[in-house]
């Protein structure tokens, strides 16, 4: 029988299919966004009473029959979400370590973070997958993994604007703040209304995982690292050591498959070889599995006639493969990125033939992980003696690695030539939810490719990668790598004599930066662009960024220039759409610039021009132009059917700023909170700062002073931060009224 909540459920949908409506436009008709419809018709989330009797009147249905189902299932509560499980697979295998997890088990229950240190080998890894797993039970919002890099071969350890941004996307937030601090922030939020555990793996040192623990809250975080923690402050450390001889005997008797006694003496020695670290053990006895003929006492013999122990644990290893298959791990430690799956080993090796069997024998030998059915990765150790052996045996290393760029790029187009964008409305046949799961898990791939081709001067991958990924950047809006890309990219493409093709990558290298709020950079990129070679629409398209960097500059009457100039471009190509924009942005300066009658005509002929979304920007102009709120809730609407949060908490500052001027103060400050709300997931620091200067002017038409100065504290140091004197003057001059006021 269903319970409660499947009833309301029901319930709704049945009224959904009584509309005849789309789900936006219904939502629409109940004044209701469409996220929120569709997380009540999913039972991921219990309407209030209000919503429910919206929705009913929306298709002229009595609500009160549905009292008592909706009284029900408020106190069953929504659907729990799904839960999020990144961790790696626990090991089939595990041994010893009963009072390192004990210990590890118990400081998390107490105070809620552990940090396991040790050296490379020992466990530490392993140790804490372990602990994870066994207490999932714990931590029913679920377990989140990530690799810090800190001591990977080839790879920069992870920074802590990235680390955060990855671990919030992890959580659903795809626009991350851009400052460190308040993505830190906002991880701590996100961590407090769950309880999951976290997995920092490999981390550098305290500074890199500082900023990333969670703060009030049930969730508990652990961290690996090679060095001791000790400036960690309440993260107890835990230090492994190498694995006791009982322990020690069991993990390679295991490996090894022993069924019966062998000479103590032999095992004696193959543990002192392999030193208590569990990856050399496990090495050692997956050698000896795969000798049915030799006993320990060969094994033994063998590794000690080579010095170094992983160079005899790991070159053991080795020789129970083929050449083709001892190949295959040489060129592994070439690989750029953190896993990899069979086509890109097939890339690397040249062939198909004999992939996936050798894949299945370095699995066996220890010498590689599968981290799930198909997908692989390297211990850093076991990487970097790959990558020692490629640099003294494989002279076609870096044609290899040629392969497995090229081989991203062409998996990257062909994905994304199936997304929709507005430069290609028609996209390719194929499955967009699927191509961005794609970008979604080979992102940290993509990127370590795009720096081992600048590397290697593989420009046509350097060009080429970042363009692949623009529709997926513009949906990540925020994420750290973008520019960094964007900018490399560029830089290729001069290089190869592409002149519009840099100028394409340098105007989206200064949108992206235009969305980190640096409008100085963003203009520096947009000029370069302009002077490179732009096309009549890139141009027209410059003229209108250029206009929004000069907005939001200050230089208002440039800004004004370049929206008229961007006007008459797109007249002349024919672009409506974009005529429509340059007419609501010109609209939105000539208002600010104290032409509020030219500024309707403005807006007017924008909306005139534009259909759905492009909209907006006209709308908000007009009903802020006339003091009046009804052209905005149009915008408002018009976002909220669409999914544009950014919008939406435009729209809804506006409706702050009108409700202000018509002297509707507790109405106005409801409109700028739910703006900030909308924005604490978003990385728009325009926006945002946009907001901050309105909500505290309307504070002080309240008479919130103290609150008026916090915000206008908070506009003072973004602005520092992002060098932004305009608004850092602007949000001064205001202060300083504020403070001589009696």
């Amino acid at each position: 029988m269903s319970g409660p909540r499947e009833q309301l459920v029901g319930q709704l949908a049945r009224i959904k299919d009584l509309s005849g409506l789309s789900l936006r436009a219904l939502a629409s008709r109940a004044s209701l966004s469409s996220s929120s419809l569709s997380r009540y018709l999913s039972g991921q989330l219990v309407p209030p009473w209000e919503a429910v009797v919206a929705l009913c009147r929306a298709v002229g249905r009595d609500p009160r029959p549905l009292r008592a189902v909706w009284a029900e299932a408020s106190k069953a509560g929504a659907a729990p979400p799904p839960r999020r499980n990144d961790l790696p697979a626990d090991l089939f295998d595990f041994t010893g370590r009963e009072a390192e997890s004990a210990l590890v088990e118990e400081l998390l229950r107490t105070a809620g973070a552990v940090a396991i240190d040790g050296m490379g080998g020992v466990g530490k890894t392993s140790l804490a997958v372990h602990v994870a797993h066994r207490l999932a039970p714990a931590y029913p919002d679920g377990g989140l993994y990530l690799d810090l890099h800190g001591f990977t071969p080839g790879h920069e350890p992870l920074d802590a604007p990235a680390a955060l941004g990855r671990l919030l996307a992890a959580l659903g937030v795809d626009h991350p703040p851009a400052g460190v601090t308040e993505r830190a922030a906002l991880w701590r939020s996100e961590l407090s209304r769950r309880r999951a555990l976290v997995v920092l793996d490999n981390a550098v040192d305290a500074e890199q995982v500082r900023p990333l623990l969670p703060g009030a809250g049930r969730s508990a975080v652990l961290v690996t690292s090679r060095n001791r923690l000790v400036t960690l402050d309440g993260v107890p450390p835990v230090s492994l050591e190498p694995l006791a001889a009982g322990d020690a005997a069991s993990l390679f008797g295991r490996a090894a498959g022993l069924t019966t006694t062998e000479d103590a003496i032999a095992v004696g020695q193959v543990l002192r070889q392999c030193g208590g670290l569990p990856l050399a053990l496990r090495m050692a006895g997956a050698r000896l599995r795969h000798r049915p003929g030799w006993t320990v006492a060969v094994l033994a013999e063998r590794l000690r006639d080579t010095t170094g122990r992983f160079d005899a644990v790991f070159g053991m290893s080795l020789q129970q493969l083929d050449p083709a298959q001892r190949r295959m791990f040489r060129l592994l430690g070439v690989l750029p990125g953190a896993d990899f799956d069979a086509p890109v080993a097939a890339a690397l090796a040249g062939t198909r033939a004999g992939v996936g069997d050798a894949l299945d024998e370095l699995v066996d030998a220890h010498l590689l992980q599968e981290l799930s059915p198909g997908r692989f990765r390297m211990h850093d150790l076991i990487r970097q003696y790959a990558a020692d052996l490629a640099a003294d045996e494989e002279p076609q290393a870096d044609a290899a690695l040629r392969r497995v760029l090229e081989h991203y790029l062409t998996q990257a187009v062909a994905h994304d030539r199936t997304l929709p964008s507005p430069q290609r409305p028609r996209p390719e046949p194929g499955d967009p939810a699927k191509a961005m799961d794609w970008f979604d898990l080979e992102y940290v791939n993509l990127v370590a490719c795009v720096d081992a081709a600048v590397r290697l001067g593989a420009d046509e991958v350097a060009a080429g990668l970042p363009q692949a990924m623009r529709v997926w950047f513009f949906r990540h809006r925020g994420t750290d790598d973008q520019a960094r890309l964007l900018d490399a990219a560029a830089a290729a493409a001069g290089r190869l004599g592409r002149g519009q093709e840099r100028a394409a990558l340098l105007a989206d290298l200064g949108y992206a930066r235009a969305a980190a709020g640096r409008p100085t950079d963003a203009l520096a990129a947009y000029e370069q662009a302009e002077q490179g070679g732009a096309d009549d629409e890139l141009t027209a398209g410059l003229a209108l960024r250029i206009g929004l960097a000069r907005r939001d500059l200050g230089d208002l009457q440039e800004a004004q220039a370049q929206f008229r100039r961007a006007r008459e471009l797109f007249e002349k190509l024919g672009r409506a759409p974009g005529q429509a924009q340059a007419l609501a942005f010109d609209g939105w300066v000539t208002l600010h610039l104290g032409n509020p009658t030219e500024a309707v005509e403005l807006a007017q002929a924008s909306i005139a021009l534009a259909n759905g979304p492009a909209r907006i920007t006209g709308l908000v102009t007009l009903g802020v132009a006339l003091t009046t709120r009804e052209p905005v809730e149009e915008a408002l609407r018009l976002a909220e059917e669409h999914n544009l949060a950014h919008n939406q908490a435009l729209c809804h500052n506006a409706l702050g700023v009108v409700l202000r001027l018509q002297g509707r103060l507790d109405e106005a400050l409801e409109h700028h909170r739910r703006a900030f709300e909308l924005l604490e997931p978003l990385a728009e620091v325009q926006l945002e700062i946009d907001c901050l200067h309105a909500y505290a002017e309307t504070c002080r038409a309240a008479g919130r002073r103290d609150e008026a100065l916090t915000l206008l504290d908070r506009t003072i140091a973004l602005a520092q931060d992002l060098d932004r004197p305009h608004d850092e003057r602007l949000a001064r001059a205001a202060r300083q009224a504020l403070l001589e006021t009696v």
